[in-house]
């Protein structure tokens, strides 16, 4: 992938505050940056990449804080495409507590915290994207907070195990490794 849009996006999310937000492990921007590499080191695609690196930029059900609204997603699509911000509208707009239990059930609906509602049922693709780019948001909070790790990381072994048909090998392999380790 070039540098450019990575450049281009990790600008943006300077200039919305990303680097002076704090974040398990410093900032919510070297948090963005961290999944990006993690994404990247299992061979997902420029799109998704670029949906990690952005991927709370509306704020998501576990971490609130937005850096911009979703009447400025034009703004973010001008400069990550329109693939990779449907991606993080989609991944910000998740109600988790309705939506993990049956992710990777065929038909499951997903609902949408900003709605309120379920939403739809998403295409396998998208629904391969969210899991990815959840997975690699998780396994690198548990790898900065030990806290995290003590509190949440059994639990996301059982969500990533219910994932796993939707889960890349090289991502499941890392949820193995990180989540499986020694504390």
């Amino acid at each position: 992938m070039s540098a450019a849009p990575i450049a281009q996006a990790e600008a943006l999310l300077r200039q919305f505050g990303a680097d002076a937000v704090l974040h398990p492990g410093g900032t919510l921007l070297a948090h963005l940056l961290r999944v990006r590499t993690r994404l990247a080191d299992w061979g997902a695609r420029p799109a998704l990449q670029l949906a990690g690196l952005c991927h709370a930029a509306y704020g998501t059900d576990g971490f609130p804080t937005g850096l911009l609204t979703l009447d400025r997603c034009p703004e973010l699509t001008a400069v990550i495409g329109t693939e990779a911000e449907a991606i993080v509208h989609f991944y910000a707009s998740c109600d988790r507590k309705a939506t993990y239990p049956t992710l990777a059930d065929a038909g499951s609906p997903f609902h949408d915290r900003f709605t309120g509602e379920p939403a739809r049922s998403p295409t396998p693709h998208l629904l391969r994207d969210f899991a990815e780019l959840t997975a690699a948001n998780e396994l690198d909070l548990v790898c900065e907070s030990p806290a995290f790790r003590e509190r949440y990381g059994p639990d996301l072994l059982v969500l990533f195990t219910r994932f796993r048909p939707l889960l890349s090998e090289p991502a499941w392999r890392d949820c193995l490794s990180v989540l499986r380790a020694p504390r």
